[in-house]
């Protein structure tokens, strides 16, 4: 990605304009937090969120919560050949122990619906630092708070990230903004601090935190390069030395994510798509500003990787990206480089139709099925402690308060037992585990229908049949 610098001569002063009213920007987060809120909550009461990923984060906070390591009974269905303990650690997956700052949220309101609007909270803060920094830096683009702020909220990025259940690199998204925000405002050493945190949020972000290193090397050399060196060792260590020695298998599972049926050289049309919607949504500027290097390093990982939903734009792979782009394309406008305001807002509304807030319009998303209310007539079955076995859709709204296992090959031969088995029919992940184990708890004779209705089915192991 070339990376086109306008002479110095020609640049506007670097350094931020008198503090200007924050009404905009603070009125800009509140109003992407009580959108994205509502939508993820709404969407966890249509049993649309999964126990992959959000009943895992879930087991994970609560985990936290009572002072224990992060463990996962979910995460245990899909753990390498030989593992045969209850929950699987989560540390030994990925490496993300900035969770442990929701652990006093969800002590205060234990339910997985806390990590929902924690969620909400980190990115309409990267809103509002966004659109606080298009403020300072464009002080002669009137609208540029309103602007920069609305295409963060209604970015093709943030939107997956929200759509899409719990991820913990939600922290990452402010943790960007600040970062490219101090950047610019030319504070090197709050930019490295922000930057420095990004190796608590997930490994995947050592590298990017070693690029801006070298990025803050051009105005600050010692801090720069001590970032640099610090994070790439940090990285090293993680990968090879933290994450395998909590590993069950002791190894770091995703180091051969190259290798396999996919890769670099094939997808190319959707990972053009990726960039084309990255370019989008700036108009192009983001290759105008040094910090369009940032993105580098999560766009290497995903187009080298072997796993196919990683190259495409949907899921949240993307969010970290957002954050990055639009502070370029501040960076890029204050040099001098002209483009209009509107242009970053259209092309989010563009493809505001294809994103997940668009269903806060339908009338069908605030219309409760019948679906709906035989799930929680069925969840309301289960005991408080109880050991279950839930199909996908169902295991996030049992981590609260039960030990929750997810309905797939072999959860009926644990020990110690399930004791209870809620599953939807219609749940297609993992692929026909749904069936096989119903006809398997029909086979075993240990099982009881306690409820069966519009798909969801409920059964108890008899009495004395306990393993």
């Amino acid at each position: 990605m070339a990376l086109i610098m306008k002479p110095a001569a020609g640049r506007r002063p670097l350094t931020p304009p008198p503090t200007a009213s924050r009404s905009v920007p603070a009125l800009l987060g509140a109003v992407f937090f009580a959108l994205f809120s509502v939508f993820a909550l709404r969407e966890h009461t249509r049993f649309r969120t999964t126990g992959y990923d959000l009943g895992i984060f879930g087991q994970a906070v609560r985990a936290y919560a009572e002072g224990r390591a992060p463990a996962s009974e979910i995460r245990a269905a899909t753990a390498p050949p030989g593992f045969a303990a209850d929950a699987y650690p989560l540390l030994g997956d990925h490496f993300h122990p900035v969770l442990a700052l929701l652990a006093p949220l969800y002590r205060l309101a234990p339910h997985v619906g806390t990590l929902l609007v924690a969620q909400a909270a980190l990115v309409a803060l990267a809103v509002y630092v966004l659109a606080r920094t298009a403020q300072q830096h464009l002080p002669g683009r009137k609208f540029a708070a309103l602007a920069i702020g609305s295409a963060c909220g209604l970015g093709w990025g943030v939107q997956q990230l929200v759509g899409f259940d719990f991820h913990e690199v939600a922290f990452a998204v402010p943790l960007l903004a600040l970062a490219c925000r101090a950047y610019l405002d030319g504070r090197t050493r709050a930019a490295a601090c922000w930057a420095a945190a990004l190796l608590l949020v997930k490994e995947d972000l050592g590298a990017t935190t070693a690029v801006f290193g070298l990025l803050l090397a051009r105005q600050d050399r010692r801090t720069g390069l001590a970032l640099a060196a610090g994070s790439a060792l940090g990285t090293v260590l993680i990968v090879y030395g933290v994450v395998p020695a909590l590993a069950p298998d002791g190894r770091y599972l995703y180091a051969g994510q190259v290798t396999g049926a996919y890769g670099l050289l094939d997808g190319w049309h959707v990972k053009v798509l990726t960039v084309l919607l990255l370019l989008a949504v700036t108009g192009g500027l983001v290759v105008r500003s040094p910090l369009a290097l940032l993105l580098l390093p999560t766009l290497a990982w995903r187009f080298t990787s072997a796993n196919p939903a990683h190259w495409e734009p949907g899921l949240h792979y993307s969010a970290v990206l957002v954050p990055i782009a639009l502070a370029a394309l501040v960076d890029a406008l204050r040099r001098g480089v002209r483009l209009p305001l509107s242009v970053p807002v259209a092309v989010a509304l563009l493809l505001l139709p294809t994103q997940p807030l668009a269903s806060l319009a339908t009338p069908g998303f605030w219309r409760t099925s019948p679906r709906e209310v035989a799930a929680r007539e069925a969840l309301a079955l289960v005991p408080a402690g109880a050991r279950v076995a839930a199909s996908n859709s169902l295991a996030p709204h049992l981590t609260d308060r039960a030990t929750v296992h997810l309905v797939a090959d072999g959860v009926l031969g644990r020990s110690p037992a399930v004791e209870w088995l809620v599953a939807d029919r219609t749940d297609a992940w993992p692929a026909g585990a749904v069936g096989r184990v119903l006809r398997q708890a029909a086979d075993d004779g240990e099982w009881r229908v306690v409820r069966d209705e519009a798909g969801i089915v409920v059964l108890a192991r008899e009495r004395g049949q306990t393993r």
